[in-house]
């Protein structure tokens, strides 16, 4: 019985490894299945380890994620090359921008988040499943984007714990996934944050995911991200009068960079 369930499996797993090298469709809706099957599977094991080691819902619990989530390159043979990690260390709270290509960026973000800090992230990340409930307790602010007077109001709240407790805040300017290998006009609220709180600036950037993630052309194979985080950019003395120009200036810089670290034409 032992022996026919083996040759079963073998089976599947060499009709699966045919279908891979024959389809890049096929290739491409395993990798994803398998990503999304390992999200759910390690949320719901790491979510009784925060609880028992944190107690609940706190930014603490993001080491324990961060520590899953760097495994998960292995399985899709990914590689990331860091530089400027030193950046970070900045005295206080800060507010991280980076750019959002796919749902890989939990990988690539997780490979160099810095201890206290927070991200924000979409209201209907709650609803993931064990993804949505291990995010929450990571301490995650979610924002709902259909509503321009709520996020207002969230993020004034977040301006004022900023301080309080002493946090970093990672967000997403481009407000959406972007697997174009460019950047998206970005939205004006973590600048608005960053000068309310009179807090520095933090970029980072990912190199384009476009050599080996393209949903559009079925491609999901292995591949080296670079990561650069540049150097901060300080507030201190801006007001909401300088906020279009912190915002400019931090976009030019970041495409620039993106296109510098991707190998593509500027």
């Amino acid at each position: 019985m032992e022996l026919g369930w083996l040759l079963w499996g073998a089976a599947v797993l060499l009709l699966l490894h045919v279908l891979m090298g024959l389809s890049p469709a096929v290739n491409f809706a395993l990798r994803i299945g398998f990503y999304s099957l390992l999200c759910l599977l390690a949320s719901a094991l790491t979510v009784p380890v925060c609880l028992l080691v944190n107690g609940g819902r706190t930014v603490k619990n993001m080491r324990i994620i961060k520590t899953v989530v760097k495994t998960f390159k292995y399985f899709f043979g990914l590689r990331f090359e860091v530089k400027g990690l030193e950046n970070f260390k900045v005295e206080g709270p800060a507010i991280i921008v980076s750019n959002h290509q796919s749902i890989l960026d939990m990988m690539g973000l997780m490979e160099i988040l810095p201890d206290d800090c927070v991200q924000v992230g979409k209201k209907e990340l709650m609803y993931a499943g064990t993804v949505g409930l291990i995010i929450y307790l990571g301490g995650v602010i979610f924002i709902n984007r259909k509503s321009t007077s709520s996020a207002k109001i969230v993020m004034a709240e977040v301006a004022k714990s900023m301080a309080t407790d002493n946090v970093k805040v990672w967000v997403y300017p481009e407000g959406t996934r972007n697997c174009t290998g460019d950047l998206l006009p970005f939205k004006k609220g973590a600048f608005h944050l960053a000068v309310q709180a009179q807090v520095p600036v933090i970029p980072v950037v990912y190199s384009s995911f476009t050599s080996f993630y393209n949903p559009k052309e079925n491609l999901f194979t292995s591949g080296k991200i670079k990561v650069e985080i540049l150097p901060p950019i300080e507030t201190k003395g801006l007001t909401s009068d300088d906020v279009s120009d912190l915002t400019d200036r931090c976009f030019h810089i970041m495409r620039e960079t993106l296109f510098r670290l991707s190998g593509s034409p500027s």
